[in-house]
């Protein structure tokens, strides 16, 4: 039975480590002449540009043995009317799973309920489960463990947020999210991941009480694709809630930064901070590829 992955929501908190310490494994270069992807194609449905995603998934699936395709709604026929249950029952018998990077989360799942091979999603506007995967890849490489450690997340309640709720939830991250009124994550993922056993979510307006003793500080644009009409009144509205150096005087000594790149360098983080020794940014991108790897692997192996 084909397995998506539509969510973090979609894996169980022991499918999770699972998945982070056999991502540790390929990053270290064992099992490097394995290749389970052979013989098969993953399409990569792009609605959005991206550069992590894009270039992740690629070297991914060569690096499995197996070859991409890249697909855009010019070149096919999505953007001439054909129907997304047509398009996918028609690559289901070309392909061997589907990456999506879309803009409403229900064309992630109108194709997942059509396709007969499994579906990830690389992006929406409401989960942005790859991203959580690796984000959790990093801080257990950095801290040695997840259950307890705190994360401070400041920013926009966009769908990072909502990935890294659903994380937290199966994981024992501490979860502090500091965003401006308005600007909340979903309320449907919070409700639902506060009320996971032993969760630990909590959402404040004020970035230093989110920062305070915490071990990971985090942020992301605060003006997602999409947002350009309402770009100027965010970030006067988020202003506050930039990482800089007063902010990481709250949190630990060895706290980490992360950030879901790319930067917008003086806007949610300083050139100091990002530049610093506790930043930990470009492993945390250098990590999509290898729980990606890990992901594809156990879906289609």
């Amino acid at each position: 039975m084909k397995r998506d992955f539509l969510c973090i929501n979609n894996l169980s908190a022991a499918e999770i480590e699972r998945l982070i310490k056999r991502a540790v494994e390929l990053k270290s270069g064992k099992d490097r002449s394995t290749c389970p992807l052979i013989g098969k194609s993953v399409g990569l449905f792009f609605e959005k540009p991206s550069t992590r995603t894009r270039f992740s998934f690629e070297a991914g699936i060569y690096q499995l043995g197996g070859q991409p395709i890249y697909l855009t709604p010019k070149e096919i026929q999505l953007n001439r009317g054909e129907s997304i249950a047509d398009t996918a029952r028609v690559l289901s018998r070309y392909l061997s799973a589907l990456v999506l990077r879309t803009y409403k989360h229900s064309t992630i799942e109108d194709f997942a309920s059509y396709a007969d091979v499994p579906v990830i999603n690389g992006l929406s506007d409401a989960h942005h489960p790859c991203q959580a995967l690796a984000d959790l890849m990093t801080i257990y490489e950095k801290k040695g463990r997840l259950n307890g450690i705190k994360l401070a997340y400041v920013g926009d309640g966009n769908n990072v947020v909502n990935s890294l709720m659903e994380a937290a939830a199966r994981t024992g991250l501490q979860l502090a999210i500091a965003c401006p009124e308005g600007h909340d994550p979903s309320a449907d993922i919070l409700k639902a991941s506060q009320s996971a056993a032993g969760s630990s979510i909590h959402i404040t307006r004020d970035p230093h009480e989110a920062a305070d003793s915490a071990d990971v500080v985090y942020t992301d644009v605060w003006v997602s694709m999409g947002q350009e009409q309402e770009a100027e009144a965010k970030k006067q509205k988020l202003r506050s809630y930039q990482i800089n150096s007063n902010l990481m005087e709250r949190a630990k000594k060895d706290a980490i930064v992360m950030l879901c790149l790319p930067a917008h360098r003086g806007e949610e983080i300083t050139d100091e901070v990002m530049d610093s020794p506790l930043s930990v940014v470009f492993d945390q991108a250098e990590n999509r590829l290898h729980t990606e790897k890990a992901l594809l692997e156990s879906l289609l192996s």
